[in-house]
């Protein structure tokens, strides 16, 4: 006789009283931040410290200035520009930020834009951080192989031309620190700390458990890398669902459901509201809630799809990219048949991801540059086409009816397809 594991919630009234209590947290602290946004639109000017976090140029009536992207003591991020011609990246800026009513609360959630006035009063302290991004980029003759692998290892920004090269090809969320990478990092700190760990404990402490063990020091490395990254969003909600996901695997509940993950997700709201306006974590969800959808019916199907190397290798990929792409156009307009090979680059980068940080480790991280060139310069004329917001959001119901039936979710799953068919070949 098989044991099911017991389900997150008794009930779906505790369910239902867990969503109503967070949300009530939600909206409470929204409305703290709301207070908070009305007094500072209203004063003159505004003093703080800020660190650089990213630079680049840009020109408007013949004249260039730079674009900067400042982080304040207090953790808010904000744009602002300036005209002048000095490299401040790494820079702490003492700024004279002067806030005005064109700043809506929507923004203040987000990265607004203020005018300032800037001056520089030391470098930043992430010393480290630099001397990493440093030494990845000295193994790479081509500043773009650079760039790319600081983008993949460490969130380091990258130029437009580049992110229009990920764009064409469908690799935006390979290249952007994601739920994926951490779910790999998780792997290859668990799986090679895991060798060393049975034979130790088969020696001297056969009565440990290596889940507990390892998971803690695992959680404290991601924990560390997520600082070191400055927490991007997607990558919040991806710490915070694997660190509840070990305490429930801990306690032998099902993690394989939907009231999980709408858990997590109210819980990060709850804490952290200003997600509720970051693009960047409601597509990690979305990405998140497809593969629960994919995984959940191929499990209900049995016979070949059920097969776990089966989902992995075909299902997850292949159904995940169908499945997000009218999400994906919804917002972003490029097409580009070379997208088509999404898929299968992402099947390449779950080996390729801890290869290539290894070869970084030893000094020997160019290997691969010759083959990635060649693959960001092949030829590829681009067209445009946003999915209308109500077709989005009927597109959204569909998925979420899915949850509940099996003709439904290959409804879902058959109009994506349709419309990925549609914008690659008749758009």
């Amino acid at each position: 006789m098989i044991c099911e594991k017991p389900s997150l919630f008794a009930s779906r009234r505790e369910f239902l009283s867990v969503m109503a209590l967070l949300l009530g947290i939600f909206l409470l602290r929204t409305l703290l931040l709301y207070y908070e946004y009305t007094d500072f639109i209203v004063k003159p000017f505004y003093f703080t410290n800020a660190k650089v976090l990213d630079q680049h140029t840009n020109s408007s009536n013949g004249r260039s200035y730079e674009v900067l992207k400042l982080q304040g003591s207090d953790g808010k991020s904000f744009y602002t520009t300036s005209y002048r011609k000095q490299d401040l990246s790494g820079k702490i800026l003492r700024v004279k930020m002067f806030p005005n009513s064109k700043i809506t609360f929507f923004d203040y959630l987000g990265d607004f834009y203020v005018k300032t006035t800037l001056r520089v009063i030391g470098e930043s302290p992430e010393r480290g951080k630099k001397w990493v991004l440093d030494a990845i980029a000295a193994q790479h003759q081509h500043p773009d192989m650079g760039a790319f692998y600081q983008a993949v290892f460490f969130a380091a920004p990258v130029s437009k031309s580049l992110r229009d090269t990920f764009s064409k090809l469908g690799a935006s969320h390979i290249v952007a620190l994601s739920g994926f990478h951490l779910t790999l990092l998780w792997g290859l700190i668990y799986g090679g700390l895991g060798l060393l760990y049975r034979w130790a404990q088969q020696r001297w402490f056969p009565y440990r458990l290596m889940l507990f063990d390892l998971g803690i020091l695992t959680l404290i490395l991601l924990g560390w890398f997520l600082w070191f990254v400055d927490f991007p969003p997607s990558l919040v909600r991806s710490y915070a669902m694997l660190l509840i996901a070990w305490v429930l695997l801990l306690m032998g509940v099902e993690l394989l459901s939907f009231e999980f993950l709408g858990s997590i997700v109210m819980l990060l709201l709850a804490l952290l509201p200003s997600l509720s306006i970051s693009l960047g974590f409601w597509l990690s969800v979305f990405g998140v809630y497809y593969i629960y959808l994919v995984l959940y019916w191929s499990r209900q199907s049995g016979g070949w799809l059920n097969n776990t190397w089966v989902i992995l290798l075909l299902s997850i990929p292949i159904g995940i990219y169908i499945l997000m792409h009218p999400v994906i156009h919804g917002i972003f307009g490029v097409i580009s048949q070379w997208q088509l090979l999404s898929p299968v680059l992402a099947l390449l980068f779950t080996p390729f991801y801890p290869i290539v940080i290894g070869l970084h480790l030893v000094g020997y991280g160019g290997v691969f540059d010759d083959a990635l060139l060649g693959l960001f310069a092949l030829p590829s004329e681009t067209r445009e086409h946003i999915l209308p917001l109500w077709a989005v959001a009927a597109y959204g119901i569909l998925s979420f009816w899915s949850i509940w039936s099996r003709g439904i979710f290959l409804m879902t799953l058959g109009s994506a397809a349709l419309y990925m068919l549609y914008t690659f070949f008749f758009v």
